[in-house]
């Protein structure tokens, strides 16, 4: 199963692009290659111009405190297992006094270590980390890989804070949906969102032995789904087939 995220908002679209990158920031950092450790350092630039939007560190605390008070109003409730939802309010009071003791705003620290800084502004001029260009940046790729990771495990260290929110409220958006089983008629689906209701994110999971790319549009009234397929010439044609797929929509 292959599965897609659509995000209804610019907060939600900036959790998926952070989560993404630190995802493979952790998987880079964990090579040996010395060209691994390179893009684990652009990967390390790019979360730093995601977390130079003014308003990100407290949109993230906004979210943390808002779920605290969401689930702290299902006490009492016998459905509810406590010693799972006092797990969950630890961990958000916990990611919440984390984020909230970083000074400035996210990744501010790094933007004062001038070797990283002088890398940042020749990584994206195509070609601008060469030795020539960058002497003691090429002698840092001969150390060993030890190093290396341990040195941009350090640098990523300021990063963890809103890394572990991002990610909890990530989990509990997703973990409030319920999967349903749709059909894309003649490639094509469209539903209304029911009204009182706010979705941040949509899950779209489909067979990937279809080799169908969903294109997917929505707002707060509906949503809209059309099946793709890429062909012989590399464009992506509409399908006309009628195609099974599981559909979440998580508020």
């Amino acid at each position: 199963m292959i599965l897609y995220e659509y995000p209804f908002n610019e907060r939600i679209r900036t959790y998926l692009r952070l989560e993404h990158l630190f995802r493979r920031l952790g998987e880079l950092i964990s090579r040996d290659h010395a060209i691994d450790h390179h893009f684990a350092l652009t990967t390390l630039f790019e979360v730093m111009d995601v977390g130079a939007r003014a308003d990100l560190k407290s949109d993230v605390l906004k979210d943390l405190d808002k779920q605290k008070q969401l689930l702290n109003n299902y006490r009492g409730n016998p459905a509810i297992a406590e010693g799972v939802l006092d797990k969950v309010v630890d961990n958000l009071e916990q990611c919440f006094a984390a984020l909230n003791g970083l000074p400035g705003k996210v990744g501010h620290v790094l933007t004062e270590n001038d070797w990283l800084m002088g890398i940042r502004s020749r990584a994206s001029i195509p070609g601008g980390t060469c030795e020539f260009d960058l002497p003691a940046y090429y002698a840092w790729q001969h150390e060993s890989c030890e190093k290396r990771r341990g040195d941009i495990a350090r640098w990523a260290e300021n990063f963890s804070p809103v890394a572990d929110a991002v990610q909890l409220l990530l989990t509990l958006l997703r973990d409030s949906g319920q999967p349903q089983k749709v059909v894309a008629t003649g490639g094509q689906f469209q539903q209304n969102l029911p009204q009182g209701r706010t979705f941040q994110l949509l899950r779209l999971g489909v067979d990937p032995t279809l080799r169908l790319v969903p294109e997917i549009s929505g707002n707060r009234l509906m949503v809209s789904i059309r099946l793709m397929r890429q062909e012989a010439d590399d464009r992506l044609h509409s399908s006309g087939e009628d195609a099974n797929f599981e559909l979440t929509l998580c508020s």
